[in-house]
């Protein structure tokens, strides 16, 4: 079968990965969750008090990429990839609240867009992926076949993050949740670097009021129409 570059681009909380997972097993594709990578990114810049403390040290974190080693390992048990920050499994570390009030604040770093990018584009370079993020349509993978850009309300996007949270048995306040979405909203779309922005030749996906299996028929079917026009 024709293969072809799948890019998912979006705001936090849409369920890209979520979907995109599901695509990607339902195609036998590679899914890339370029979110994690820059949570681990945050993470280790966390842990090294590079930030989250009273002052930041960008530049010291600039200076310690080069000692960053990011994989994505596959859990045959979960049939996902997780990922692991020098050879640490940190799946459930970066999911964290903490790791998302500072994960928009490291991804405005040109320094550490550059090299993610760089590893993204290598990943895809032989088609047959799916990937999402803010800037997979328009900058990692501008030709990309399908391109999509997903949405949602603030409160419905909120509301979700809440209960995942919980479900993960984190004591956090929807109040709280909201603001960091809305915060999120804001620093991603306004970011010199590569802002979050919906590509030209995006298809929008409102899925505000739709339900997993809805949205998944959808985006299957968007993708087999491609695929099969590429392939005749």
């Amino acid at each position: 079968m024709t293969k072809i570059t799948i890019a998912i681009d979006g705001y936090s909380s849409t369920g890209k990965s979520t979907i995109a997972k599901q695509l990607a097993k339902a195609l036998e594709y590679v899914y890339v969750d370029t979110g994690a990578m820059y949570r681990a990114v945050t993470l280790f810049a966390m842990r090294n008090k590079f930030i989250g403390g009273l002052k930041e040290d960008i530049e010291g974190l600039v200076g310690a990429l080069s000692t960053i080693v990011l994989k994505f390992i596959y859990n045959e048990e979960l049939g996902f990839s997780e990922m692991y920050l020098n050879g640490e499994n940190v799946e459930k570390a970066i999911r964290t609240l903490e790791v998302s009030k500072n994960v928009s604040r490291i991804a405005e770093i040109q320094a550490v867009r550059e090299i993610l990018v760089q590893q993204q584009k290598e990943m895809g370079k032989d088609k047959g992926i799916v990937m999402d993020g803010r800037d997979i349509g328009t900058v990692v993978f501008p030709d990309a076949e399908l391109k999509i850009f997903m949405t949602a309300s603030a409160d419905k996007r909120a509301y979700r993050r809440y209960k995942e949270l919980l479900d993960k048995g984190e004591e956090v306040s929807y109040e709280e949740v909201l603001k960091n979405v809305e915060s999120r909203d804001y620093i991603d779309s306004h970011r010199e670097f590569s802002p979050l922005r919906q590509a030209e030749n995006a298809i929008p996906f409102d899925n505000s009021d739709m339900g997993l299996e809805e949205q998944f028929e959808r985006m299957y079917n968007f993708a087999l129409r491609i695929i099969n026009k590429k392939g005749r």
